[in-house]
């Protein structure tokens, strides 16, 4: 695949027919200020790292970062990751207040329904990064209505896989509270 390019790709900036999102700025961006970020995720209630340091860490190991703006504020955000082979678009999130009616869960700015097209176009500019690498294979992990927004994409299900995860902790359980249940 050479460039990947949805159905009626909406350009970088947005307007939408009702008046309801108007000069969204959608760009790639070299790296997003580590606070802005982090009040972001804040006001979507999304539970990524919440402290600044793991979550420079994380930017600091993202390939590509796009953002989306309404009059300076960031609404939305998308995130490639690769390992030089395949790629993996990380993160696609839109403040609900930027989607459409059909949008009412309204959890961690997952993609519900993306009526202004702002999130389509995101995560195109993250998967034309990630295919301009040379990137052969590129995944998405889906949940709930971001199954449809992956599908429309055109990302499938692949038959047999499901996806898992595994919670780890950086910092160890209060071992004095393990020390003294012990010598009890």
């Amino acid at each position: 695949m050479d460039r990947y390019t949805p159905e009626a790709e909406p350009t970088s900036n947005m307007t939408e027919a009702t008046g309801m999102l108007k000069d969204i700025q959608v760009e790639r961006v070299a790296k997003p200020d580590v606070d802005e970020l982090l009040e972001f995720y804040r006001r979507q209630k999304f539970t990524t790292p919440n402290r600044r340091e793991k979550l420079q860490h994380m930017l600091d190991n993202t390939f590509c970062f796009v953002s989306a703006r309404r009059n300076g504020e960031l609404i939305g955000v998308a995130r490639g990751v690769t390992d030089g082979c395949w790629g993996r678009l990380a993160e696609c999130k839109l403040d609900p207040s930027c989607q459409g009616p059909a949008c009412v869960t309204k959890l961690g700015g997952r993609i519900e329904h993306d009526e202004s097209g702002v999130a389509k176009r995101m995560a195109s500019l993250v998967i034309n990064a990630l295919l301009d690498f040379g990137i052969e294979r590129i995944d998405a992990v889906a949940y709930g209505t971001e199954v449809d927004f992956c599908e429309e994409l055109g990302f499938k299900p692949l038959p047999g896989v499901v996806a898992m995860e595994l919670v780890c902790v950086a910092e160890a359980p209060d071992s004095g509270a393990a020390a003294s249940t012990a010598a009890t």
